[in-house]
């Protein structure tokens, strides 16, 4: 896992937050924004009801990092089969991006309405009533599952690095960049929402996944048609890393 990786997750996730995450999660926050939060309440109040919802998502993403990040590791158990997921995770990178500023269909395709289903609707309502910030960090789990293209696109990513560990990193980072649009949206609702603004977020966010989407099919073919000096080449960094913490503990 480079920096460079790390960089590119924070900057799309920001980017796209303002623009597709608007759209698909900003109900939730009005809504919760709307009756959950009294507004005689103090400043730090609402401010740790927002971050509750919010560390709920990131708690969720989290997870479901570390689920893909382990079943990733289950399947690039070979320098081929790594550079094979790197060529998938590229793909459909591309195609993310593409589709974040409308030549394809790909995240609206891979998305589905969770919201009507039984369980979840007896959840919402449960949890909406409530104003505990217990109530506000599952809410925010809640709505971490609900299907979104965006976040496939990064669980993908997450898949490979065939790491539990840098799987959750991925997509805690993935979160936590998410978090500053979705925190701001109920007090900057028509700001936020302008058309101009969004368009623009959504075009660099596009810009970012698609670049960065060739960039990892490069890794993919790299690891395919040079497995081996693929493999020196992380056995390195894995002893440079090592020897670093050894250094600096």
């Amino acid at each position: 896992m480079e920096n460079i990786d790390l960089f590119i997750i924070l900057a799309t996730a920001f980017l796209g937050s303002v623009g597709h995450c608007i759209g698909m999660c900003g109900g939730i926050v009005v809504a919760y924004s709307s009756s959950k939060i009294d507004p005689k309440t103090s400043w730090m109040q609402q401010t740790a009801s927002h971050l509750s919802y919010n560390f709920g998502r990131v708690a969720t993403y989290t997870v479901l990092g570390a689920f893909f990040g382990l079943l990733g590791k289950a399947v690039a158990f070979t320098p081929t089969t790594k550079g094979i997921l790197f060529l998938l995770t590229g793909v459909l990178m591309i195609l993310a991006g593409l589709s974040l500023v409308g030549n394809l269909k790909f995240l609206l395709s891979a998305e589905w309405s969770i919201s009507k289903n039984g369980w979840f609707q007896k959840a919402f309502r449960s949890l909406i009533l409530s104003r505990t910030y217990a109530s506000f960090f599952l809410l925010g789990m809640l709505n971490g599952v609900i299907p979104c293209g965006l976040v496939y696109s990064f669980a993908i990513f997450a898949a490979s690095t065939a790491s539990p560990l840098w799987g959750a990193i991925v997509m805690a980072t993935f979160g936590l960049a998410t978090i500053p649009a979705l925190f701001f949206l109920g007090t900057m609702t028509k700001f936020l929402q302008k058309g101009s603004l969004r368009g623009t977020m959504m075009k660099l966010a596009a810009l970012l996944v698609v670049g960065y989407g060739f960039f990892t099919v490069y890794k993919g073919y790299k690891f395919i048609a040079y497995p081996e000096q693929m493999q020196q080449k992380i056995k390195k960094m894995q002893q440079n890393s090592v020897k670093e913490i050894l250094e600096h503990p």
